[in-house]
């Protein structure tokens, strides 16, 4: 697998995601990346890819800043040895950071309601640990320097020390401005040796000035001399900043027990935000490249849309459809050289490793790769000087181990398969060989020049030819990749294109065989052929687009209209049913009024106000079909 990493540059790759790495952790994280084998891993550390996209997506960045790998500094806490105040301060900030971290996720997830399922269980692991934080903190500037206020014999201490040294400049002050020592110095100034204050005296005043020599100058002509008036204020100073540092270490010694005792919660901790730097590198990666999550399966089936090799730049790229493993097996790049076939072949094997690193790849959405057990490849020239082998030898000498290791869930890459020896021979070879790895059920991708591999795919079931399309206008590769269709040689056209006679070229062409001629013309029909099919394909898609989009308009348009139509009914109905109504109570009225003339003994008979009464419930407008479910839909509810 080391080869295969190299060849097809995975390192190359690695060092583009370095650049988005936050701290040591994540670092650490990404130089044991590796492939996968395993389809559920790989599938885990894509949705983790897929996370970290989304958050990066949503908020534009993630708070990692002042994160360390504190590892160390907790193992040796536990068995007992003294932190100095720069680690202790990696370990509060660490802590600091992890907290901030797991806010900031549990935030969107639990305030914001963003699904973020495999973040959210990483940082639910995070201890808080604020109380040695704040313990720290409280002892320890942000510079990594023990505070005054750490302790109030700290506090004294330093207060003695700065008064000690006052008092000393204050004498040497004065010894160096007084006109009878001024002489003898080489320079009025107060310096520092051996932690002692001296001043520079002159060497031929060392017997009138004196007191302790600490120290002399390169030359000798000056001596740094400690005057008697300051030895007992400087003793005194040495005996205070002894004191300190005591108390000092006795400071860290009791910070350093406290980060003992919370050593195995913070190892977890680090182990958790260096997991979360490395996602948020991959995602800002996958941001960098325009890549997309692929589906993934353990079929050996690949559907590359648009891929694009990441190595590569922007101008220089350009985007390549592949498909493998549903139809055929073995896909065959024929072509002349310098016309992309090998990045073809690189892009094909990168795009695979990546995936199966959990990487996002740069393709259109809804690509799909496979998750192969083993990737083999044998590109470029990788002739072994130490071993005298020659540029056949070498790739033959790999293809045979390759043959030795290869199986069904194998992806296998052959560059220029059978060059470097005469080629009939060569051919030959290249055939028997991709014969003999399709047997073996794996997936295949060879490239060569050779023309007799071109029917070699027309004969065999499950493989199939394609080649890189070239200009023969501008004598350019379009480096665009052309499934179904063999790689045909262009020195003919290319020579006349340059300005080689006619003459010689048509007797060129008469030295090669009719057969060779046919299977040229059919590639050139082929070629045409793709071309127009493509072409019409086009067309075709933009009026199913178009039709499609009419369809949903109208769709939307009749739905509308329905509404509408519904809500006109309906108000006219009530309008009605509520003029009705109306009528009826004026009529009940009237009638109550006649059954009252009728007792007064007024001639109104009984069927005449019952068949009042009918005509007016008549009179009542009637519901539609679906006005009558609606309003039984609604009683039930």
């Amino acid at each position: 697998m080391e080869r295969v990493l190299r060849v097809l540059e995975y390192q190359k790759m690695k060092e583009q995601i370095r650049e988005h790495i936050s701290s040591s952790l994540g670092l650490k994280q990404l130089q044991q990346l590796t492939p996968s084998v395993e389809l559920d891993e790989v599938e885990n550390w894509q949705k983790d890819t897929a996370e970290g996209v989304k958050v990066l997506r949503l908020k534009g960045q993630v708070p990692l800043g002042g994160i360390f790998d504190v590892t160390a500094h907790a193992k040796r806490a536990k068995i007992g040895g003294m932190l100095s105040a720069s680690e202790l301060n990696e370990v509060a900030s660490t802590i600091y950071g992890s907290r901030r971290l797991k806010k900031f996720i549990m935030t969107m997830v639990d305030e914001e309601e963003i699904s973020l399922p495999k973040l959210y269980e990483y940082v639910q692991q995070i201890f808080t640990l604020t109380d040695t934080e704040k313990a720290i903190k409280q002892c320890i500037d942000d510079h990594g320097q023990v505070l005054d206020t750490a302790s109030p014999a700290l506090r004294t201490i330093r207060q003695q020390v700065k008064s000690y040294e006052s008092a000393i400049r204050s004498k040497l002050e004065n010894t160096i401005r007084s006109s009878n020592t001024q002489k003898m110095l080489s320079d009025a100034i107060i310096t520092i040796r051996n932690e002692r204050f001296v001043i520079p005296v002159k060497q031929e005043y060392r017997s009138a000035f004196g007191g302790i020599v600490h120290d002399q100058s390169a030359s000798g002509a000056t001596l740094f001399i400690e005057p008697q008036a300051v030895v007992t204020i400087n003793n005194q100073l040495r005996e205070a900043k002894g004191k300190e540092e005591r108390e000092v270490e006795r400071i860290l010694i009791e910070l350093t027990n406290r980060v003992a005792e919370i050593a195995d919660e913070l190892i977890v901790n680090v182990t958790i935000l260096g997991k979360i730097d490395f996602i948020f590198a991959k995602a800002r990666y996958a941001k960098q490249i325009r890549a997309t999550e692929p589906l993934l399966n353990d079929r050996g089936f690949m559907n590359l849309k648009k891929a694009r090799h990441p190595l590569l730049s922007d101008h220089e790229v350009v985007p390549i459809d592949v498909e493998l493993g549903d139809q055929f097996r073995s896909l065959i790049i024929t072509g002349p050289n310098t016309g992309g076939k090998t990045v073809t072949l690189k892009t094909v094997g990168l795009l695979t490793l990546m995936a199966q690193s959990g990487l996002h790849i740069p393709v259109e959405e809804e690509s799909e790769l496979a998750v192969f057990k083993k990737v083999f490849a044998d590109i470029g020239d990788e002739q072994s000087i130490e071993q005298s082998l020659s540029t056949f030898s070498s790739h033959m000498t790999n293809i045979v181990d390759i043959l030795s290791k290869v199986d069904f869930q194998s992806l296998v890459l052959f560059d220029e398969l059978g060059a470097g020896t005469d080629p009939t021979e060569g051919a030959a070879l290249a055939i028997a060989i991709l014969d003999d790895v399709y047997k073996r059920g794996a997936c295949t991708v060879a490239t060569t020049h050779y023309s007799e591999l071109k029917g070699y795919a027309y004969n065999r079931e499950g493989v199939m030819n394609a080649s890189v399309e070239f200009n023969v206008e501008t004598l350019r590769p379009t480096y665009r990749l052309l499934i179904g269709v063999p790689g045909r040689s262009n020195a003919f056209a290319i020579s006349k294109r340059l300005g080689l006679d006619e003459q010689i070229i048509e007797r060129a062409k008469e030295q090669i065989d009719s057969e060779t001629n046919q299977i040229e013309s059919m590639i050139a029909s082929l070629e045409t052929s793709q071309k127009s099919a493509e072409s019409e394909w086009n067309e075709a898609e933009v009026i199913r687009h178009e039709a499609e989009q009419l369809r949903k308009e109208l769709k939307e348009e009749l739905k509308s209209f329905e509404k509408q139509k519904e809500r006109l009914l309906k108000e006219a109905e009530e309008k009605a049913e509520k003029a009705v109504q109306q009528a009826k109570e004026e009529a009940e009225i009237i009638i109550e009024e006649l059954r009252e003339l009728q007792k007064q003994g007024h001639s109104v008979k009984e069927h005449q106000i019952i068949d009042a009464k009918k005509h007016l419930e008549l009179a009542a407008p009637q519901l539609t079909e679906k006005q009558k479910k609606s309003e039984k839909g609604c009683s039930k509810g």
